[in-house]
């Protein structure tokens, strides 16, 4: 086995369904056709979210397709403790913020590369008079120093530059209902599972140079990434629940995982069998990108 360990990491806000498979399917076959680990987390922190019953769903039809992962799963809503003593290492490079998104929106800065506001420093050197502190923010570095341009060297995309300042902004770590933030929970938990390479949608691009900006700081290696295309409905949506994606039909898992072949652009035979199906697809991906 080689030193390769890649992970799925869903977010347990629904049932499996056909985009979060071929997130699931580019992940496992990057992993294995490095002849690697294959992790599963379950990203379950922002409880907000999370559906009861969704994570014991998502596990039961990836085993259905096939997809056996190295080891137990981990489930970010045990690992909070780990956050929170990233968070304390971080204390010069955060501040204490009492914006409101509204105020954020007002403020009319700029658009940030997920499609949020950006955040327009108020509380930067200090709380505003009469606010009081709503979330924790980290302290980006501002235009022309040094980081503040992130070059990421992604295997599906290529070579991808963000500078923080612009198009970023001051991020949240910990948000207002005390929850830890996405980018601090899963640079985290990378670093912790020894995870080598991130496989994942192309939707959450725009999350990696604030990623690797956190890696530095906290010391932490950084990952190699391939951000694989994400599936989209009739009005060009990404497929989600909230988008009304359907779950998987687990009771014809060959139909599903040939589609999601399809559109990672593997041609492959019709299969016999779920093995069968897997050989062939390790196979065309190891041909394609992992050579």
């Amino acid at each position: 086995m080689s030193d390769y360990i890649g992970r799925f990491a869903p977010s347990p806000t629904g049932p499996l369904h056909a985009g979060s498979l071929v997130a699931a399917m580019a992940s496992y076959l990057d992993a294995k056709a490095h002849h690697g680990q294959w992790l599963v987390r379950i990203e379950d922190v922002d409880e907000v979210r999370t559906v009861t019953g969704a994570a014991e769903s998502i596990l039961l039809a990836l085993a259905a397709c096939g997809m056996q992962w190295d080891g137990e799963p981990v489930w970010q809503s045990r690992r909070t403790d780990l956050y929170a003593a990233a968070f304390a290492r971080l204390h010069t490079h955060t501040y204490a913020c009492g914006c409101t998104r509204r105020e954020i929106a007002d403020s009319r800065v700029g658009i940030a590369a997920d499609g949020a506001a950006l955040y327009p420093g108020t509380c930067r050197n200090g709380l505003a008079r009469g606010k009081i502190p709503r979330t924790f923010r980290l302290r980006v570095p501002a235009a022309n120093e040094l980081d503040e341009c992130i070059c990421v060297e992604d295997r599906w995309v290529g070579t991808v530059t963000q500078h923080l300042a612009t198009e970023v902004g001051d991020f949240v770590l910990k948000r207002a209902d005390g929850i830890w933030a996405y980018q601090l929970a899963v640079v985290v938990d990378d670093a912790a599972q020894g995870v080598t390479d991130v496989v994942r949608g192309m939707d959450l691009l725009d999350s990696t140079a604030r990623q690797i900006y956190l890696q530095r700081l906290l010391q932490l290696p950084t990952p190699h990434y391939l951000h694989v295309p994400v599936v989209v409905n009739a009005i060009g949506e990404k497929l989600s629940k909230q988008t009304g994606a359907m779950a998987l039909n687990v009771s014809r898992p060959l139909t599903a995982l040939h589609s999601a072949a399809q559109f990672l652009g593997l041609a492959l035979p019709e299969a016999g069998s779920i093995d069968d199906f897997w050989r062939q697809a390790i196979a065309a991906w190891r041909l394609r990108l992992a050579g």
